[in-house]
């Protein structure tokens, strides 16, 4: 005879079919902080902020921006410049930031949530490469340029110096000067019509005396002066050749900078975040006590107040031109570094409840507040060079390298004690240069260690060793003779219209397929409140406006690819086009991609290419709150309260969704 099988108690019941999981669910929790600790995270809110706002603070704001506010109205060009501040940069600023954040992945983990735009992601990181090729190409002119200042005087100070040139000529030789003119005959060069005297004895040493020179052998067709520092930026940094089609050699100089520049970066970034967030604190604090410096040094010259009431000085009429609110938003746009993939890059290392509106805002209103205090640094100089020249402004304000490696350096040759003038302003744009390349070598190797987190991330040291080598051996071209030519024309065309494209794309499909209200409530999940009206308007409706106004205007104005004078021949152009294409075409493929790749029809395809990926989710599991909560269905099976009947608990389950660590659990029989 059997014997009885024992009465289960109610309490031995629940321990059955719903065992306690309070100790798997504490080892799930050390699994994720684990998980964190392995990815990386800011050690402190400061190293974010720095980061972001180096990242953010760049080249353009110190070399860009005071060319577009002096050539768009002045003071008047604030108008513009802060209305699209509002509705276009801001807007697109802190949806990059919340997205990374939300998730804690690089550009091509961020747009799971949409799987048939995650293309963007792919092309944000193309983007990135190219940009990591050139940049640091112009980092490396910065450190010439550093070290060529180590000396008792600058080496771009007068024309007697072999790579100076027939037309050169010195500043102080220019003042009341209305022409220069072409000798052809008894000497070669130049000399000036008002000066001749001082010319003579300077520059025409076989020519003794102005008296005896006889004019009437001048043709007196007027040239382009040619600065000293317009010489050595051409001739001794460069080497430039007549052309693209002529590479020339390899300058062997800057290719050992250029190494040097990524051994740099390099080591800032060995241990990812958790370096280069050491190194900002340095990087991105220094240019604002080099701006200082240099505006309170620059408001002590003769001409300085001229070249900021100059640069203040409103021209209403030019606000009625749509070039200028073009100018204005492309300017707040790029100045902002929004889908190059880098804000959503360092934003996903930051801790999943930070308040990323408030740092968005700081962000913002500092890279908008330095490019007007770097504007007040620049114009006081080029209004004491003015003076100097005996010119009007005007003639004398450039843009680009342009600004950086002539006007400003000529500017600071002509200051007592020049060398020290001249290692702060480049030390400072080197630094600025570095915080951009922080960022777009982290946005290239996380994204990578992001997908193949078992392989790469382990050795991440080593693959951004890897990452670093290659960029340098792709970067070698653009520093032989006839690199700048590739350089110029990189920055002209990989950096432009794809950037525009993405972010235009990138709001319509978190707006209209991830859904507004959804992605209001990720936000709302992170810091504890929705986004109001006014980013719901923008994300949906504004900025794309703006930004398609923008990409629309480019191409409707888009002319052929000159520098200086030179124009680039057609082949050069369609190289041009190819990098935008190269990166641009990556959103429609991998939506293509994405859509094939599902069952169903068509419309079935389409529409599960727009629904979320089951590992779109906080990365941390105990961040998934709310809808990415893990969900439970406990099933208690009918009690038999006959006591001659066994309880049937074959039935008893735990199920835990897919999102859970824990595989169902069938309890004991």
């Amino acid at each position: 005879m059997l014997p009885r099988p024992k009465k289960k108690s109610i309490k031995s019941i629940k321990n059955v079919v719903a065992p306690d999981v309070s100790n798997d669910i504490r080892s799930v929790n050390s699994v994720s902080q684990d998980s964190d600790e392995d990815r990386g995270n800011w050690t402190n809110k400061a190293e974010f902020l720095l980061s972001m706002i180096g990242y953010a603070v760049g080249l353009g704001n110190v070399w860009r921006f005071p060319y577009l506010a002096f050539q768009n109205g002045g003071g008047a060009f604030l108008i513009p410049y802060l209305i699209m501040l509002c509705v276009a940069g801001l807007p697109i600023f802190f949806l990059e930031v919340s997205l990374g954040q939300f998730c804690s992945q690089g550009p091509l983990g961020a747009f799971r949530g949409v799987p048939i735009v995650k293309g963007l992601g792919f092309a944000m990181v193309v983007i990135s490469v190219y940009v990591g090729i050139y940049y640091n190409v112009v980092i490396t002119y910065t450190l010439f340029y550093l070290f060529s200042s180590f000396t008792a005087d600058v080496p771009w100070r007068g024309c007697g110096n072999p790579w100076n040139t027939n037309e050169c000529v010195d500043s102080h030789l220019t003042a009341n000067v209305t022409c220069l003119t072409n000798i052809t005959a008894n000497s070669t060069g130049l000399f000036l019509e008002n000066n001749l005297t001082d010319f003579a004895s300077t520059i025409l040493p076989n020519v003794s005396s102005a008296a005896g020179f006889n004019q009437s052998l001048v043709n007196t067709t007027c040239l382009d002066r040619v600065s000293p520092s317009e010489n050595y930026w051409k001739n001794r940094v460069l080497g430039l050749t007549d052309g693209i089609h002529n590479l020339g050699s390899v300058r062997l100089e800057l290719v050992l900078i250029l190494m040097l520049a990524w051994a740099i970066i390099y080591l800032c970034l060995l241990k990812g975040v958790k370096s280069s967030g050491k190194a900002v604190y340095f990087t991105a604090t220094f240019p604002y006590v080099v701006l200082t410096i240099l505006l309170v040094r620059g408001l002590t010259l003769d001409g300085a107040f001229d070249g900021v009431v100059y640069f203040f000085k409103p021209r209403w009429e030019l606000l009625k031109e749509s070039k200028v609110w073009k100018d204005a938003a492309t300017q707040i746009f790029y100045s902002l570094s929004a889908s190059w993939g880098g804000l959503i890059t360092l934003s996903s290392y930051n801790k999943f409840n930070n308040n990323c509106y408030r740092d968005s805002l700081i962000v913002v209103l500092t890279n908008s507040f330095t490019s007007i205090y770097a504007g007040v640094a620049v114009f006081s100089v080029i209004g004491f060079m003015a003076n100097v020249l005996k010119t009007d402004i005007s003639k004398v304000v450039a843009d680009g390298p342009g600004l950086a490696f002539v006007v400003y350096p000529e500017a600071l040759s002509q200051m007592p004690i020049s060398p020290l003038w001249a290692v702060l302003f480049f030390l400072m744009l080197f630094t600025l240069g570095l915080d951009t390349m922080f960022a777009t070598l982290e946005t290239i190797v996380t994204s990578f260690t992001d997908v193949f987190p078992t392989t790469l991330r382990r050795h991440k040291a080593l693959f951004t060793l890897a990452v670093c080598v290659v960029l340098f051996l792709l970067g070698i071209p653009l520093v032989t003779q006839g690199g700048f030519y590739y350089l110029h024309l990189m920055d002209s065309y990989a950096a432009s219209y794809t950037l525009i494209l993405c972010a235009i794309v990138e709001m319509l499909a978190i707006s209209y397929i991830y859904g507004l209200d959804r992605f209001c409530d990720d936000i709302k999940l992170m810091t504890g409140k929705a986004p109001g009206l006014y980013w719901r308007i923008t994300w949906s409706f504004v900025s794309p406006a703006v930004l398609l106004f923008i990409f629309i205007y480019s191409l409707a104005n888009y002319k052929p690819l000159k520098l200086n004078d030179y124009a680039f021949p057609p082949w050069a152009n369609a190289i041009g086009w190819l990098t935008v294409a190269s990166s641009a075409l990556l959103i429609p493929a991998v939506a293509i991609f994405q859509v094939a790749s599902r069952d169903g029809s068509f419309f079935e395809r389409l529409k599960s290419a727009c629904k979320p990926e089951r590992k779109w989710r906080p990365y941390l599991k105990q961040d998934r709150t709310g809808r990415y909560a893990p969900k439970t269905d406990i099933f208690f099976p009918p009690v038999d309260n006959r006591s001659d009947s066994p309880i049937c608990d074959s039935k008893a389950r735990l199920f835990y969704s897919p999102d859970s660590s824990m595989s169902s659990m069938t309890s004991a029989t």
